[in-house]
């Protein structure tokens, strides 16, 4: 005989008040009265497969979880109960679905986390890490005979097994401003891909003299981050700020007087490196200063269809660079060159100044053809709206 919605509630409340004390026999017996549920009182399969799993019935724990789940997809207990359970039945793969669906759903704007729960969710992030290690493991075993002469992989299937195994996080290209297709997603490129770098490196004393007078007398030097009366205000904490400041050498397309006129062989030294010519926009030089203490916040440049090249002339311990997953840092005289339009930060953790000479350069892949049509398609967007700034 059916149930009525009055039997079903007091069947309920034993089964639930029987949960609490411990006695889940009890519970379970009274529960599963209620598998077929009651005039408007669906079945109680999360109870049911609470008790079942307190009693080590964990295949019918887990059948009571499925079609709770089923109902309820995103039921936070039910998630971690299930993957706990799966857990102890040995399916390491399904657990570690439960358990990022469960810290997925944790994570979620909006969702508060019953304290009960806390435990649960911090035991499912150490067994996803430990799942993450032992596949780490078992790949590095299985791969060690793949890596050629050199014992090592190549770098892209190194990052390719680092993206698998959880080690580094994917970053790509995502310029504020202009996205060309097809260009690699690299963050750095090495010195020895360009044949100017060499060149300009063995100059790295003489503009570090030239460097040295224009410190000297401190005077050249803005915030490279400026307000300007006619636009918004970038929300940028170096906003004005002195501790990350340029000394200007090219700046849209022209050179900069005096200070071009007091750094020749700087000027000579750019003069070798492919660096765009585009009407108001480039060249672009300058020296960057950053003061001990510094932190420029993660950020994206403007472009893809250029890199920034960093010559470090004063290059103190404690400062380093991020773009994307990989972080460098500057030695002097040892070209850096990266496309900005990863994401990226830079710091300053030492005592003293660091400074590098700051320019920019087309991506080595873009024909002269692409290279024309990029220079009259920035043109056209300035003549139309002016020139875009880098707030940084």
């Amino acid at each position: 005989m059916p149930l009525t919605r009055s039997q079903a509630e007091l069947l309920a409340r034993e089964g639930m008040a029987a949960l609490r004390n411990g006695n889940a026999a009890t519970a379970y017996d009274k529960l599963l009265l209620l598998q077929d549920g009651a005039p408007g009182i669906p079945a109680p399969w999360f109870l049911i497969a609470q008790a079942a799993q307190a009693l080590g019935r964990d295949e019918e724990a887990d059948a009571a979880l499925v079609k709770f789940l089923a109902v309820e997809p995103r039921h936070l207990a039910a998630l971690l109960t299930m993957a706990a359970l799966k857990v102890r039945r040995g399916d390491d793969r399904a657990a570690q679905s439960f358990y990022r669906t469960a810290l997925n759903v944790a994570a979620q704007p909006g969702t508060t986390v019953p304290p009960m729960l806390v435990p649960m969710l911090r035991a499912g992030e150490t067994f996803l890490a430990e799942v993450a290690s032992r596949f780490t493991e078992h790949l590095d075993q299985i791969l060690v005979g793949t890596r050629g002469a050199t014992g090592k992989h190549s770098a892209r299937t190194q990052q390719a097994l680092d993206l698998l195994a959880g080690r580094t996080e994917l970053y790509l290209q995502q310029p504020s401003m202009f996205y060309f297709p097809g260009l690699a997603q690299r963050a750095f490129f090495e010195r020895e891909e360009f044949a100017w770098v060499a060149s300009m490196e063995a100059s790295t004393a003489a503009i570090c003299a030239e460097l040295e007078r224009v410190l000297a007398t401190d005077d050249g030097f803005a915030p490279y981050v400026q307000s300007m009366p006619d636009r918004p205000a970038p929300a940028n904490p170096l906003l004005d700020d002195p501790s990350w400041s340029a000394f200007q050498l090219w700046q849209g397309g022209a050179p900069v007087e005096p200070n071009a006129s007091l750094c020749p062989q700087t000027m000579a030294a750019l003069a070798s490196a492919p660096i765009p010519v585009i009407a108001g926009r480039s060249p672009m030089a300058i020296f960057s200063r950053l003061k001990p203490g510094t932190h420029i916040r993660p950020h994206h440049g403007m472009l893809n269809t250029r890199l920034i090249c960093h010559l470090p002339l004063i290059a103190p311990d404690g400062c380093g660079l991020r773009v994307g997953a990989e972080t460098r840092h500057w030695k002097t005289g040892e070209m850096l060159i990266f496309d900005d339009s990863f994401e990226h930060e830079a710091w300053n953790r030492g005592r003293e100044t660091r400074v590098v000479l700051l320019f920019e350069i087309w991506r080595p892949e873009l024909t002269p053809d692409e290279r024309a049509a990029l220079t009259d398609i920035f043109e056209a967007i300035d003549t139309y709206q002016g020139a875009a700034v880098d707030t940084g």
